[in-house]
């Protein structure tokens, strides 16, 4: 069974950063990505990257936010600037395998940005 392990949330104030990281214990992965999911909200996808090395943003934190991968480590990290407090929410790793096209979580990190 695939665990995703996410690190790196905290407390920020507007306009600081935050580096999220995110390790697989085991598999090879098509995408990997982070969703996040504010109270009284859906989740949403933040950004996402391919095996390829495609990325791809929502239009709230394009400019932003960088998402990037290092395969060797089967981890996906969010590099997070400029924050404001509707950035604020539980993040979530989400990883898609190569294969089988498997979907795993990890169990989310609290990020708050305070105004």
């Amino acid at each position: 069974q695939v665990q995703l392990v996410e690190s790196g949330g905290g407390l920020v104030q507007d306009g600081g950063s935050l580096r999220l990281s995110c390790t697989a214990s085991s598999g090879i992965f098509y995408s990997m990505a982070w969703y996040r999911q504010a109270p009284g909200k859906q989740r949403e996808m933040v950004a996402t990257m391919t095996s390829d090395g495609n990325a791809d943003y929502a239009d709230s934190v394009k400019g932003r936010f960088t998402v990037s991968r290092d395969y060797a480590k089967k981890s996906v990290y969010l590099q997070m600037n400029s924050l404001k407090s509707e950035d604020t929410a539980v993040y979530y790793c989400f990883a898609k395998t190569i294969v089988s096209m498997k979907e795993y979580w990890g169990q989310g990190t609290q990020v708050t940005v305070s105004s």
